[in-house]
């Protein structure tokens, strides 16, 4: 098989819900980190071979292959092909993988992969009717969680993400002042990143005035996070301070063969060492990060203590906890060192694109060797991959 690796690596600024992005259709979101990898790399439209976007929801202007919709928005040729795929949240780190395979097996030398999700912008939806003459037709929000379940799933499977979280917090012995100690560093770590310049070459600009992660709480400690109510317990743990949040976003990476990457005259950020993805039961969603990363790293030939960058997303401070205390092997001190999704935001289908990024330019920037990417994913899976320098 064929090496490929990661030559670029773009995202906007994340938003929050209602915020800075809110104005912006996810396909333009998409779209413009298209067009800057586009522009950066000027012969890129006459190498593209395929074009690969990740999404969430799907349901509102993201709809119809929105991967699509972003080459002919953002001037690409026509003639490029492309594809929008599914793995929830783990949806913009599947499109990384799908490139990824296509190059590994010389079916492509150069491919965009990303991913985008306007939270903002997700609509209501009611189900077609069963009757010709409807009295009252239910609507259904679909900016997160569980629609439309089928009454055949068990209800032990069908809880929310929150709910999942809770029962991480419960089976670890997770306390709230870890979870909200662990919230409060990665707003601290984030809020360093921005002024020490670290997301310089990976945040571009693009048709919105935000400049820098929206989310973020640059005054927060635990004593303003100990404050909130829990959300989803009465007694329980989990409050939106140690959750990460419903935000708007897109990501995308330019992948290529060693042969286009020379041709171009590309250095590479990163090599993609292995890839990987992981099921287990639903409510346990959160764990799913364990299995899929050591996975990847068996397939790569390496050891969590390899590890120099690790990017896990935070989805919650407690199933990131709950990740770190089943998976003794990994350095938590390696984890998130530029913050995490609590504090920069979680758009569903760009999370995954954002965090192999983040990698790629993390090892780039550091000199380090080796690094993994890391989402858990609703519904119960889990997806990863590894980069080495």
């Amino acid at each position: 098989m064929a090496e490929v690796f990661v030559v670029d690596a773009v995202r906007t600024p994340l938003g929050r819900l209602g915020g800075g992005l809110a104005k912006v259709r996810p396909d333009d979101l998409l779209a413009a980190v298209f067009r800057v990898l586009s522009e950066r790399h000027p012969r890129l439209g006459e190498k593209l071979d395929e074009v690969y976007a990740g999404t969430a929801n799907g349901a509102g202007e993201d709809n119809r292959n929105v991967g699509r919709m972003a080459v002919l928005l953002s001037g690409l040729p026509v003639t490029v092909p492309a594809a929008t795929v599914n793995r929830l949240c783990g949806s913009g780190m599947e499109a990384v993988i799908s490139a990824y395979r296509a190059i590994a097996l010389g079916e492509a030398d150069v491919c965009i992969a990303g991913g985008v999700e306007s939270m903002s912008r997700a609509p209501f939806v009611i189900p077609a009717p069963e009757d010709a003459f409807p009295r009252e037709l239910p609507s259904f929000s679909t900016r997160l969680g569980w629609r439309m379940v089928n009454p055949a799933m068990p209800a032990e499977w069908t809880v929310s993400m929150g709910e999942g979280a809770e029962i991480l917090a419960e089976k670890y012995a997770i306390e709230r002042s870890a979870q909200d100690a662990f919230a409060a560093e990665s707003h601290r770590r984030a809020h360093q990143a921005w002024e020490s310049g670290r997301f310089a070459l990976e945040v571009v600009r693009g048709p919105w005035e935000l400049l820098r992660d929206e989310p973020i709480r640059a005054d927060t400690n635990v004593d303003k996070l100990a404050k909130l109510r829990p959300v989803f317990r009465a007694k329980g743990t989990v409050t939106a301070g140690n959750s990460s949040g419903l935000n708007d976003g897109a990501a995308a990476l330019l992948l290529t063969s060693e042969r286009a990457a020379r041709e171009l005259d590309l250095t590479p950020l990163a090599r993609v060492r292995s890839v990987a993805v992981s099921a287990l039961e639903p409510q346990l969603f959160g764990l799913g990060p364990v299995e899929a990363s050591q996975r990847a790293l068996k397939r790569g030939g390496i050891v969590a203590s390899d590890l120099d960058v690790v990017e896990i997303n935070e989805a919650f401070a407690a199933q990131v906890l709950a990740c770190l205390a089943s998976w003794p092997d990994l350095d938590p001190t390696k984890v998130n060192p530029n913050g995490g999704a609590i504090a920069l935001g979680h758009p569903l289908g760009c999370s995954g694109a954002r965090l192999v990024g983040t990698v790629a330019h993390e090892l780039r920037t550091t000199g380090k060797r080796h690094g993994l990417a890391a989402a858990c994913i609703g519904v119960g899976q889990g997806i990863a991959v590894t980069l080495s320098s």
